[in-house]
């Protein structure tokens, strides 16, 4: 009894086979062509996104460094504000404690005036008591001194120039010689400083 025997070859393939190899090998390029396009697109989305996010940072940076500009210069006007403000009240207190007593400084200035006219009254008046007088005079001295004390000064200006600041001129009159026309002929009331600072006024006769 004869078989029929089949023969192996691997040299004869099945074309059917074959075609579906080949087929899935081209699907299986395509995929990793698609897949790489896919990767190209991504990155190059990446880098956008990428690009978007570092001008925006620049943006905000940019932005944060003007706000940081401006509130510098606010800071810089107000401390410049509160130093000057410093300085002020320091100078206005300083002042204060300086001339503080001008007012009652001010009012005892006529009665310097009385003792002065008081005791050149007296020096002409043969009846007066020298005891008394040397009283007056005592009293006088220590008032004058305690005023000296405290920064409180007579000017007397005669033969002096006119000066607005510091003289007011209660009469003109015609001046003795030319060099004397805007000069100071006479005091008739003394003026005072105070710190250098004019007090009271000295009353003067100016030549014109």
């Amino acid at each position: 009894m004869s078989h029929n025997k089949h023969n192996y070859n691997p040299n004869n393939k099945d074309p059917k086979a074959a075609a579906d190899t080949e087929k899935a090998k081209e699907q299986q390029q395509a995929a990793q062509e698609a897949a790489s396009d896919d990767v190209d697109v991504i990155e190059d989305v990446e880098a956008l996104d990428s690009e978007d996010q570092t001008e925006t940072l620049e943006g905000q940076i940019l932005e944060l460094n003007k706000k940081l500009e401006e509130e510098k210069n606010k800071y810089l006007l107000l401390y410049a504000d509160f130093d000057n403000f410093r300085k002020r009240t320091i100078r206005e207190k300083a002042e204060l404690i300086k001339n503080g007593g001008e007012q009652a400084f001010k009012g005892l200035l006529p009665v310097i005036d009385d003792f002065e006219r008081g005791l050149e009254a007296a020096a002409k008046d043969e009846n007066a008591d020298p005891k008394q007088i040397e009283g007056f005079r005592l009293i006088y001295n220590k008032l004058k001194k305690y005023l000296e004390q405290n920064g409180v000064k007579e000017f007397d200006m005669t033969d002096d120039t006119f000066n607005a600041d510091r003289h007011e001129a209660i009469a003109a009159v015609p001046a003795p010689s030319e060099d004397k026309k805007g000069k100071i002929l006479d005091t008739v009331q003394k003026g005072y400083t105070l710190n250098d600072k004019v007090l009271r006024h000295a009353k003067v006769v100016v030549g014109q």
